[in-house]
C-alpha cells in the first residue's frame, strides 16, 4: 500500500514540477530506476508494486518524443545516452535475473516497444543488437511461463525488423559460420560481433566485459562506467542477484538462436503463440541473404521440428479412417487450426487428428514455398527422406487392405493440397522416382513404391484401385513435367510403336480419297459394318460445332483429317449399344465445352516446358528397339480391356484418368492416344486398339442377351435419376459398362476434334 502511495504522489509531483529538457528527463528515470537497486532492502516485493515500469514508460515516450522533433535520421541525446551509457546491457541482466520478480516481462517490453515504434535503425548499433542478441536466448527456455506472451512479441518485433532489412540479420549469426560467413562484410560489423564475444557472469553476478566487448563502432570507448552502474553492480552483488552462467561460446547447434528460441515457442501449449512463433519462423526463412539460410539449415533444428511433428502427426491418426473424411475434411489452414468437436456436426472419430496432422503439413507446405532457395530445397529434402520415406512409404507398402486404402487416401490428399513447386518435385520424386530412361518389362520395379502404387490400380479391392487412380489423376495435374515424362513419355520418345515404311514417290500422305497411306479403312473392317453416311458428319458440320479459339500453337503436318478421326470414335460402338440419342442432354456438344475449357488449362500448365510442336522425324527415331507402353499405361489399358465386366465407378476412374493423359498437348501423346490411323508396329497396342477389342467382344455378347437395347435405356436413366430404382436387371455390370464405354468415345472424339482445331488455328 505504502509503495502505491509513493508512485500516485511521485507522478503528482512530476505533473507539477516544470518541465526539464528531455535529456536530463531521461537520465532522472533512468537513475530512478538503478538507485530502486541501490536503496532498496526487499527484492521479493513484485515489480508492479515499483516506479520501474513506470520509470520505463517514460524513457520510452521521451524517446519517441526526441525522434519525433528532430530530422529524419538524425540521433539525439537522449537515443545517445543510450547506446552510450548501455542501458539495454544493463537491462538485459536485470531481466535475466529477474529481480524484482517480473521484471523480465518490463524489460521484455521495453525492448519490443523500443524497436517497434522508434524509427531510426538500432539494430546495427552494437549496444542494440547484442543485448538484443542476449535477451533472445532467454526467450523460449521454459514453455508455458508467464513471460511468453512478451518472449513472442519480442521475437515477432525482431523478425519484423530483419524482413524490412535483410542484411541486419547477420548481426544475429554467431559462432564460426558467422565468421566466415561476414568475411567482406561492411565495416559497420565489429570482430567481437563476429566472435559473440558476451560478458562472463563473476560469482556475484555482475557483468564483466570482455575486452573485445569494448570495441563498439558506435559509440566511443568510455574510460570507466557511468557512476550508477557501479552502485548498481554493488546492489546487485548485495542482494544476491545471480543467473545461471553462459557459456561463452555458441554450441555447433546454437548458431542462430532467434530460430532456436522460435522453434522452442512452436511448442507451446498455448495455441496462439505456438501460432505467433511459426509466423516469425515464415519470416525468417524468406530472408535473402545466403549466409543466414545455411545457417538456418545446418545449424538449426528446424528441418527436424518440421518433419519430426509431421510423423509424430501421421502416426497419432487412427489405423483406420474413411477415404471420404479424408478427401471431404474442410480446407485446412495452418495459422487457424481451431477445432471443438462439440460444436462440430459432422464429426468423426480421428477428425482431431486429422486436422492437426493436414494443418501442419500445410505450414510446411506455406514455409518451404515462402523460403529462400537453398532453405527450401533443403526442408523438402528433409520431408521427404524423413517423413514421406521414413514414416508414409511403410503405411503404403503394408499389405493390410484397411492399411493401404488409409495411407493411399492420405497421400492422395497430399497431392492435391501441396502447392510449394520444391515439396511437390520432393513428392514426385518419392512417388515415381528419378529414373527417364525408357522403361522396360524387366525393370519395372526399380522404383518399388512406384511399381507397388501401378499394382494398386488394378487391386483386388474395388476401393483401393479408385483411391490410387485418383491420386495418381490428381498427380497428373500437377504442374510438373516429371511426373508425365516418368509415367508415359519416356516410353513414347522413339514413336516405335509405329511400324515406320519409307514412302516411295507414289506413296503420299494423303492419297485422293483423304486416307493415310497403309492406315486400315475402317469401311472394311468388319467390327463397322454400320458404318454409313447416314452414321457420320462431314467435316463442315463438325468445323461448324468448332469451340471458341484457344491460344496458338503450331499446325502439325500430316494430320489425318479431323472429322475421320472423329468418326471413328463416334462409330466405334455399334447402333444396338447406344443409348445416349434417346437421353436428351447427353450429346456430344457438352464433350465439347468441357474439352475445350480441360484442354486450354493443360496448355496452360505445359507451356513452361517447351515442348515440341510435331512429332520426332520418324528418320532420327529408334525404330528397331522393341517398344513397351510402360506400367502405368500397361495397367490402364489391362483395365479398360475389362471395362464390361468391372464395377461402374472402376469404370468412371479408368476412362477420367485416360482422358486426363489425352488432354495433355504433346505430339506422341495425341499421336499414340488419340489417332486411330497410326500404323502400329507389330505387337504393339494402343488405346483405340484396346476399345477395338472390346467393341469386338460387346458385339458378341449383345447376341446373348434379349431386350438388349431397352434394358440398356433403362439402366441409362436409372444412371441419370430419371427413373427410379426397381427390380434389379440381369447383367447390370455389362450394360453400365457399355454406358461408360459409350460416352468415352465421345469424349475422345471431343478431345481429338478440340486438339485438332487448336493446333489448326493460324
Amino acid at each position: 500500500m505504502f509503495s502505491k502511495f509513493t508512485s500516485i504522489l511521485q507522478h503528482a509531483v512530476e505533473a507539477l514540477a516544470p518541465s526539464l529538457p528531455l535529456q536530463e528527463d531521461f537520465v532522472y528515470h533512468w537513475k530512478a530506476i538503478t538507485h530502486y537497486y541501490i536503496e532498496t532492502s526487499d527484492d521479493k516485493a513484485p515489480v508492479t508494486d515499483t516506479n520501474i515500469p513506470s520509470h520505463l514508460e517514460q524513457m520510452l515516450d521521451i524517446l519517441v518524443q526526441e525522434e519525433n522533433e528532430r530530422e529524419s535520421g538524425e540521433t539525439g541525446p537522449c537515443m545517445e545516452y543510450l547506446l552510450h551509457h548501455k542501458i539495454l546491457e544493463t537491462l538485459y541482466t536485470l531481466g535475466k535475473a529477474d529481480c524484482p520478480p517480473g521484471m523480465k516481462q518490463q524489460v521484455l517490453a521495453f525492448f519490443t516497444k523500443l524497436l517497434g515504434r522508434i524509427r531510426q535503425p538500432l539494430l546495427p548499433h552494437i549496444n542494440v543488437h547484442r543485448p538484443v542478441q542476449k535477451l533472445i536466448r532467454l526467450c523460449g527456455e521454459v514453455l508455458a511461463t508467464p513471460t511468453e506472451n512478451e518472449e513472442i512479441q519480442f521475437l515477432c518485433i525482431v523478425c519484423a525488423k530483419l524482413k524490412q532489412d535483410p542484411y541486419l540479420v547477420n548481426f544475429f549469426l554467431e559462432s564460426k559460420l558467422k565468421a566466415m560467413a561476414l568475411q567482406g562484410s561492411a565495416s559497420v560489423i565489429t570482430e567481437d560481433m563476429i566472435k559473440d564475444q558476451e560478458p562472463v557472469t563473476t560469482d556475484t553476478g555482475q557483468p564483466e566485459e570482455t575486452p573485445a566487448a569494448a570495441g563498439a563502432e558506435h559509440v566511443e570507448k568510455e574510460d570507466e562506467l557511468p557512476q550508477q552502474a557501479d552502485e548498481l553492480s554493488f546492489s546487485l552483488d548485495e542482494l544476491n542477484v545471480t543467473a545461471s552462467p553462459e557459456s561463452s561460446t555458441a554450441c555447433t547447434n546454437q548458431d542462430y538462436n532467434l530460430v532456436n528460441s522460435l522453434l522452442n515457442l512452436t511448442k507451446s501449449p498455448d495455441g496462439r503463440i505456438a501460432v505467433k512463433a511459426c509466423e516469425g519462423l515464415m519470416l525468417l526463412v524468406s530472408l535473402p541473404e545466403p549466409a543466414a539460410a545455411k545457417c538456418l539449415t545446418q545449424s538449426t533444428c528446424l528441418c527436424e521440428l518440421l518433419t519430426d511433428r509431421l510423423a509424430t502427426l501421421y502416426k497419432a491418426l487412427p489405423q483406420s479412417l474413411d477415404p471420404l473424411d479424408i478427401e471431404t475434411v474442410e480446407a485446412i489452414n495452418w495459422g487457424l487450426d481451431s477445432y471443438s468437436h462439440k460444436e462440430d456436426a459432422s464429426a468423426f472419430p480421428g477428425k482431431r487428428a486429422l486436422i492437426s496432422f493436414l494443418s501442419w503439413f500445410d505450414y510446411c507446405d506455406q514455409l518451404i514455398k515462402e523460403a529462400q532457395k537453398t532453405t527450401a530445397v533443403a526442408m523438402a529434402k528433409a520431408v521427404r527422406e524423413r517423413f514421406f520415406i521414413d514414416v508414409m512409404e511403410p503405411q503404403l507398402m503394408q499389405t493390410s487392405e484397411i492399411g493401404i486404402l488409409t495411407s493411399t487416401a492420405l497421400l492422395h490428399r497430399i497431392v492435391r493440397q501441396v502447392t510449394s513447386d520444391v515439396l511437390l518435385q520432393e513428392l514426385v520424386y518419392f512417388i515415381l522416382g528419378e529414373h527417364r530412361e525408357p522403361e522396360t518389362l524387366t525393370d519395372i520395379n526399380r522404383h518399388p513404391l512406384r511399381h507397388r502404387l501401378i499394382e494398386h490400380c488394378d487391386h483386388i479391392s474395388d476401393e483401393i484401385s479408385i483411391m490410387t487412380l485418383r491420386m495418381f489423376e490428381h498427380l497428373l495435374q500437377k504442374p510438373n513435367e516429371h511426373i508425365l515424362y516418368n509415367l508415359v513419355l519416356r516410353n513414347l520418345e522413339e514413336r516405335n510403336y509405329m511400324e515406320y515404311k519409307p514412302p516411295c514417290q507414289e506413296d503420299k500422305d494423303v492419297v485422293e480419297n483423304g486416307q493415310i497411306a497403309g492406315a486400315v479403312d475402317l469401311e472394311e473392317d468388319p467390327l463397322f459394318t454400320d458404318l454409313s453416311p447416314d452414321n457420320t458428319l462431314s467435316a463442315q458440320e463438325w468445323l461448324s460445332a468448332s469451340p471458341p479459339v484457344s491460344p496458338e500453337h503450331p499446325k502439325n503436318d500430316g494430320k489425318t483429317e479431323v472429322h475421320k478421326i472423329v468418326n471413328s470414335f463416334l462409330c466405334l460402338v455399334p447402333d444396338e449399344a447406344k443409348s445416349s440419342y434417346h437421353v436428351e442432354g447427353t450429346g456430344y456438344d457438352t464433350y465439347l465445352r468441357d474439352a475445350h475449357r480441360q484442354f486450354r488449362d493443360y496448355c496452360v500448365i505445359c507451356l513452361r516446358w517447351e515442348w515440341p510442336g510435331s512429332p520426332r522425324s520418324l528418320e532420327k527415331c529408334n525404330l528397331e528397339a522393341s517398344f513397351f507402353e510402360g506400367h502405368f499405361l500397361k495397367v490402364l489399358f489391362e483395365r479398360m480391356g475389362r471395362i464390361l465386366d468391372q464395377p461402374y465407378d472402376v469404370n468412371l476412374q479408368v476412362t477420367s484418368v485416360l482422358s486426363k493423359l489425352s488432354l495433355f498437348p504433346h505430339p506422341h501423346i495425341h499421336e499414340y492416344l488419340l489417332d486411330p490411323y497410326v500404323n502400329l508396329a507389330s505387337g504393339c497396342k494402343s488405346l483405340f486398339s484396346v476399345i477395338v477389342r472390346v467393341v469386338g467382344d460387346l458385339m458378341v455378347r449383345i447376341q446373348r442377351i434379349p431386350d438388349f437395347t431397352p434394358k440398356l435405356l433403362l439402366v441409362r436413366k436409372r444412371l441419370l435419376g430419371l427413373e427410379p430404382e426397381g427390380p434389379i436387371i440381369d447383367h447390370m455390370t455389362l450394360l453400365e459398362g457399355v454406358i461408360v464405354l459409350e460416352e468415352f468415345c465421345k469424349e475422345l472424339a471431343a478431345i481429338a476434334f478440340v486438339k485438332y482445331h487448336t493446333s489448326a488455328t493460324p
